[in-house]
């Protein structure tokens, strides 16, 4: 499996994913992704080249988000100041469940982080969805605290507040890694 940058051609694709993972995460009992995501947002991630997708021959099995861009509200100013990359929008076709493949994909974010030479991986996950909360503490991040207040980027209060970190390092995730390599974080 390959690693590459998402075009625009691949908005259809993960607008897809996110109704399949809403779909499948609702009959898990939680509300996660249940509102719409503006497509012209996730446009604008593609083209700012912070989309990733997974590749297997000839379909994509998963996606990430790996940003340097926190989103406003969440950390603290001297969290900040630690160089960090942010994930977001993880998502494995459902096909491809049971693989691991979103804790590799969690492996190759951390990777490129490190190689960013940012310190620490940072997310902020559903603040309803403990079983994806117990999913990113099994992966080794650490919860920091939860963020209630504020509004979420597809409108209505902030449902994406619980915020979690681990250190970036060196990994072996085993995927070909056709992105471009990442561009040094500023000191």
């Amino acid at each position: 499996m390959k690693i590459v940058s998402a075009t625009p051609a691949d908005l259809e694709q993960l607008l897809s994913f996110r109704v399949e993972a809403a779909s499948w995460i609702g009959k898990l009992g939680s509300d996660q992704w249940s509102r719409p995501y503006p497509a012209e947002r996730l446009m604008a991630t593609i083209e700012a080249g912070t989309v990733f997708m997974l590749r297997d021959e000839g379909k994509t099995a998963g996606t990430i988000t790996l940003t340097a861009e926190a989103e406003e509200g969440l950390w603290t100013e001297e969290e900040l100041k630690k160089p960090s990359m942010f994930i977001n929008k993880l998502t494995v076709a459902r096909e491809y469940a049971g693989q691991n493949l979103g804790g590799r994909l969690l492996d190759w974010a951390g990777d490129r982080a490190f190689r960013a030479s940012a310190q620490w991986l940072r997310l902020d996950a559903w603040t309803t969805n403990s079983r994806l909360q117990r999913y990113y503490l099994d992966q080794g991040f650490e919860h920091v605290r939860t963020v209630l207040g504020g509004g979420a980027i597809n409108g209505g209060p902030r449902v994406s507040g619980w915020l979690a970190q681990r250190p970036t390092r060196p990994v072996e995730h085993g995927f070909t890694d056709e992105a471009p390599s990442p561009e040094p974080l500023p000191a």
